[in-house]
């Protein structure tokens, strides 16, 4: 991750969202190197972004443009599921990125991520919102939760096969207790 756009670009340049204005407030800016050892830097995320890449193949500029300005939602780089994809979050929007071709990428429908959570031992990595989970795995999107809280979900444990977490119920202003199957996302109380 660089602190700043450099001031000559390389070559190969991308920017995600293709046309976003939002760059405009700012911008998580990543020098990939294809083939490199992957660094270990993060705002407060794991990464390693060039898993499995040709040595030969050309750097690139990945700028991701920034959602929210805000301490509360992730900036960083997480790996994924799939060695040649990387997951960049910019202030709450978060971006999968193929390292292999970099004008392919996914935007995570959650508008803003509020946390990013990585399961290797079950291939998926989550996306928290404000209302439910989406998982991601080797195949792209594996499932969205069902409705698990009406205002901020907290992630508690996982154990085995069981995602526990909390999330508030406006109707009793109470915070109510949800596990969820990591297999496929079903609520199981």
């Amino acid at each position: 991750m660089l602190a700043a756009r450099p001031l000559i670009l390389p070559p190969r340049h991308f920017v995600y969202p293709r046309d976003a204005e939002e760059v405009e407030r700012g911008a998580l800016e990543v020098l990939f190197r294809p083939g490199a050892a992957p660094a270990r830097h993060s705002l407060d995320a794991q990464s390693s972004p060039c898993a499995k890449q040709s040595p030969d193949a050309e750097p690139f500029l990945a700028t991701c443009a920034l959602g929210f300005r805000d301490p509360t939602v992730p900036s960083g780089l997480w790996t994924t599921p799939k060695p040649e994809e990387v997951c960049a979050v910019a202030g709450g929007y978060a971006y999968l990125i193929d390292t292999t071709a970099p004008e392919w990428f996914t935007m995570i429908r959650y508008r803003p991520v509020l946390a990013v959570r990585a399961l290797p031992a079950h291939g998926l990595l989550l996306f928290v919102g404000h209302h439910s989970i989406l998982a991601w795995g080797v195949a792209g999107e594996a499932w969205q939760s069902a409705k698990l809280s009406d205002e901020g979900v907290t992630i508690a444990a996982v154990e085995e096969d069981v995602l526990r977490g909390i999330g508030w119920e406006m109707r009793t202003d109470r915070e109510t207790q949800f596990a969820l199957n990591l297999q496929n996302g079903i609520l199981l109380s």
